[in-house]
């Protein structure tokens, strides 16, 4: 969209009073700016950004203009967004991230491992999921990417700063990464650090 952000680093655990000023739900992502205090989650954000800047973009509107597409997207980012972040991501970074800058009291130290042998489990199911759209689609939504891709890329980008995705198990899935992973908007995203971890190799490698 041709929009810079400033981000902003929340430790969610901390539960700041500031914070949940914002969103009491204590989550994040949340989108501030001047014409409004907040949009909190990034399916809202989402709709926010389509319905004050998605007329503008035409083809590269990233929520398509029919209704039966539409719901295909939202059904999409709900699976990814909700569904692979329950089952995947939020126990793979709150084990592998969030413990190692949490207190004892925090519930921070080792992480379980039966926790994470059981999001890598499901991750494969969920890697096959996108092989299977994308057999006959573009994009996982269709002819054309939306917010459908990016909702799994992010999800999946945050795993795979971990080195935790099977990527030699779905050729499929891993081609069409490669393909969102390549796009110039994207690349900030790949430059992401976190102290104390290094991903793996191919993790800002654009063509795996």
């Amino acid at each position: 969209m041709g929009l810079e952000a400033e981000l902003i680093e929340e430790r969610v655990w901390e539960r700041r009073r500031e914070f949940l000023a914002l969103n009491p739900a204590g989550t994040t992502p949340v989108l501030t700016e001047e014409s409004i205090e907040a949009v909190p989650g990034a399916s809202v954000i989402a709709e926010y950004l389509d319905e004050t800047r998605g007329l503008a973009l035409g083809e590269r509107r990233l929520l398509p203009e029919d209704p039966a597409s539409r719901v295909e997207v939202r059904r999409l980012m709900g699976w990814f967004l909700d569904k692979f972040d329950g089952e995947v991501s939020s126990f793979l970074v709150s084990e592998k991230v969030y413990k190692r800058f949490m207190s004892s009291a925090e519930g921070g130290g080792a992480p379980d491992m039966a926790l994470i042998r059981a999001a890598r489990a499901n991750l494969r199911y969920h890697l096959k999921y996108i092989g299977w759209l994308l057999a006959e689609r573009n994009w996982l939504a269709g002819s054309r990417m939306t917010y459908a891709d990016l909702a799994a890329a992010a999800e999946l980008s945050s795993v795979d700063f971990l080195g935790d995705v099977p990527w030699d198990e779905d050729e499929a899935a891993r081609t069409w990464y490669s393909r969102l992973k390549s796009r110039p908007s994207f690349r900030p995203l790949l430059a992401d650090r976190i102290a104390g971890i290094t991903p793996p190799g191919h993790y800002a490698d654009l063509d795996f």
